[in-house]
């Protein structure tokens, strides 16, 4: 079988921080009057399979579709997946949880959880809106633990004001929140493990308080790094880690570019749209919104219909 981009069907998951504007700003076909939170693109957790919307493999999972042939989608025929990596769409329209997603040695230290390491590409931003990223120099174990019995935590973060294009850095260990009024494309590696630790003392429609974990936070936080440490990148390559590299794009209308075999790509479409053409002249269109993950194998021509910009994902 001649293998081409793949497209999945999104996995939405319904937040009490979460809003509309996946529908507004994506065509999202989000449940209206929902809080949806969460658009994840591509993923492959025990629980959540992306499946496959197009094609030939249509309504296949992506790790049944690697397992098949793994060479031409990954490069690598000794590959067995799971897919490594979570890329989702963020859309906060309230203020997230203070959390933070252990690293290995955490992990192995706890005998649970597997290390999480992220980033977050800022699509749009309200006026003032901010990112809390890390802690404030000298803020230690001892301190950090007194704030959360006097429901302190915030002032101990270091927040940072935040606009489009920006790409912000999160190993595993560091404390985090995002504030309200942002959208924004999150690649991470394949991993669900996150430790709330403070939730601005609210309660869902229920009257209930999400649960916290405390203890496990407690053991996870990097206290050793400060978040003014953290890189902030704009243009070219973004994220350069042992994990994943991410590379932003902008291409104009008419251009075109191509698509050369060799190595797998995750294409995440933030604005614009267009085709994608393989040697045979089979057109996929695409638009805002859209994430593609681009066999090893495939080779072919990306033809922009609007300007466009875009996010390319290798390993």
């Amino acid at each position: 079988m001649q293998l081409y981009p793949l497209k999945f069907r999104p996995i939405y998951k319904q937040r009490i921080w979460g809003g509309q504007k996946l529908r507004e700003v994506f065509n999202k076909d989000i449940p209206p009057f929902e809080k949806i939170g969460e658009s994840w693109e591509l993923a492959d957790l025990p629980d959540d399979k992306s499946v496959i919307a197009n094609g030939e493999l249509a309504s296949q999972t992506l790790n049944s579709a690697i397992k098949k042939y793994p060479k031409e989608i990954t490069g690598d025929k000794n590959f067995s997946g799971p897919f490594p990596l979570l890329i989702k769409f963020l859309d906060a329209e309230d203020i997230l949880s203070v959390q933070v997603h252990p690293d290995s040695q955490t992990c192995r230290r706890m005998g649970k959880g597997k290390s999480k390491t992220e980033c977050w590409y800022i699509i749009s931003a309200v006026p003032g809106a901010a990112i809390y990223k890390g802690l404030k120099k000298g803020v230690t174990k001892e301190k950090f633990s007194k704030a959360i019995k006097k429901g302190s935590v915030a002032e101990l973060l270091a927040k940072v004001p935040v606009e489009p294009g920006q790409c912000h850095f999160l190993p595993a260990g560091t404390a985090h929140s995002i504030g309200a009024g942002l959208l924004i494309a999150e690649i991470q590696t394949l991993s669900d493990t996150t430790y709330r630790v403070f939730d601005w003392n609210r309660v869902d429609e229920t009257g209930k308080a999400r649960p916290l974990h405390i203890e496990e936070a407690l053991e996870s936080i990097n206290f050793n790094a400060a978040g003014v440490n953290l890189p902030i990148t704009t243009v070219g390559r973004l994220v350069d880690c042992e994990y994943f590299k991410i590379d932003k794009g902008h291409q104009a209308k008419g251009c075109e570019t191509l698509l050369s075999p060799g190595r797998m790509k995750t294409l995440i479409i933030l604005a614009g749209a267009g085709i994608i053409l393989d040697r045979d002249g089979i057109p996929l269109e695409f638009k805002a919104g859209d994430t593609l993950l681009i066999p090893a194998i495939y080779e072919g021509a990306v033809r922009f219909a609007d300007d466009t910009q875009y996010l390319t994902v290798t390993i």
